[in-house]
């Protein structure tokens, strides 16, 4: 990649949480390109690596630390590094999430439940928590990665657990917006829907091969309910959060965005 010293974030410092090889590997991407510096959080450390060798092969405006943001004292070390290597910390990108536990109600496992709900709310909460120090002292911005299962429950799959953490953590984010404002932090939320990216293409291909109908069947089947004529990607959701996490979003906090390509309207 590139390095630029202009674009929406030239100058900035911006933590990302759950960096693998998806959508947050995509927000670094974006961050980087729009001319921030990027410190990358996730429980793998070897995934950490990756990416930053990928997108910033000469270590200048990247770095990163393993880090579980269940754990609050990892989520302050991680919002240390930012301090220690660049100074400061201008907007958080909440991607680490727990999404792969699937199940609805009659068989739900709650004490999964609860560990859900740790990681994707309370998680959250902890890593922000831990950048306010850094936040308070030129205001920035916070955001979430939600879903729009959150809002709407897909028909495709059921992720009970998942949609209800998400869906608390966006009514936190509009007490957050509150009490944060006066600070000038801006809080606010992405709200994906199908987002072509490593889950979904795996998604498509596993459905395919139980089924046995082609891919291109079964990507139709999503694709059929969208008002664009295909899936947004993990790098339009990348897009969207660096947009809110710049100050062409100053004005804006304690909102969600939905990026679904229109497959549903609010």
């Amino acid at each position: 990649m590139t390095t630029t010293s202009s674009g929406l974030l030239a100058g900035r410092t911006v933590l990302v949480s759950g960096v693998g090889a998806g959508l947050g590997h995509q927000v670094v991407a974006a961050v980087l390109r729009d001319g921030a510096n990027a410190v990358l959080g996730a429980r793998t450390e070897a995934r950490l690596a990756k990416s930053a060798a990928e997108l910033d092969p000469e270590g200048a405006r990247t770095a990163y630390r393993a880090t579980d943001i269940g754990d609050e004292e990892q989520c302050e070390a991680l919002a240390a590094l930012a301090r220690e290597r660049f100074g400061r910390v201008d907007a958080v990108v909440h991607v680490a999430a727990w999404d792969s536990y699937f199940g609805g109600l009659e068989d739900a496992d709650f004490d999964t439940w609860r560990q859900v709900i740790d990681v994707n709310l309370l998680g959250t909460l902890r890593m922000t928590r831990a950048c306010l120090p850094a936040l308070k002292e030129r205001g920035g911005s916070v955001v979430i990665i939600g879903t729009q299962s959150a809002v709407a429950a897909p028909s495709q799959v059921r992720q009970a657990a998942y949609a209800a953490s998400k869906g608390a953590l966006t009514s936190a984010m509009y007490s957050l917006a509150r009490e944060l404002g006066p600070h000038r932090i801006r809080v606010n939320t992405v709200l994906p829907g199908w987002m072509w990216g490593p889950p979904v293409q795996a998604y498509v291909q596993f459905t395919a091969q139980t089924e046995g109908v082609p891919e291109d069947e079964v990507l139709a089947r999503l694709t059929g309910r969208m008002a664009l004529p295909e899936l947004a990607t993990d790098g339009d959701v990348a897009d969207a959060a660096a947009f809110l996490a710049s100050d062409r979003a100053r004005a804006i906090t304690g909102q969600q965005l939905l990026v679904n390509a229109g497959e549903l309207m609010r």
